[in-house]
């Protein structure tokens, strides 16, 4: 076998939908070199809502670059502590409310190292690039979940 080599660190963005009361992480999302998610009601979003005081198109996180941005797309508005935003720069940790009283969801900013040996290096000039649905197991080495054009959806009934 060949040597082990660092090919690049690919962003993943984490967002966990936490409980209204508890605080405590009741469902999470986790996107791989993704550009844009939307979060909202409607079901063509990332990420699926169904809470009455989320818009059909409420949230929508850009990446730009290595950094990414909350943008508030919602007519009830989006908060962090408690003040409306417009856009804001996401930090590792945010929490983010969307409309004055509906869903809370913790943003966290991962950066993992992809490492491969000289043997995969070598094949894989000779694949397509990789979506989530060619993915293996031993591609995912964190064993975390992957979300990227599949869509997944929530029942906020809590």
């Amino acid at each position: 076998m060949g040597d082990l080599l660092t090919l690049n660190t690919a962003n993943v963005i984490k967002l966990t939908l936490l409980h209204p009361v508890q605080s405590i992480p009741v469902r999470s999302w986790t996107f791989d070199n993704a550009t844009v998610i939307r979060i909202g009601r409607s079901t063509d979003n990332h990420v699926v809502l169904y809470s009455a005081v989320v818009s059909r198109r409420h949230v929508e996180l850009r990446r730009n670059g290595s950094n990414w941005e909350v943008i508030n797309l919602g007519s009830n508005g989006t908060y962090l502590c408690d003040e409306p935003i417009t856009q804001v720069a996401v930090v590792n940790g945010l929490i983010i409310q969307l409309a004055r009283s509906g869903p809370k969801i913790l943003i966290t900013l991962e950066n993992h190292e992809l490492k491969t040996t000289d043997a995969k290096v070598k094949g894989a000039s000779n694949r397509k690039s990789a979506n989530s649905s060619d993915l293996t197991a031993e591609d995912d080495m964190e064993d975390r979940t992957i979300v990227d054009s599949n869509k997944r959806s929530f029942f906020e009934g809590l």
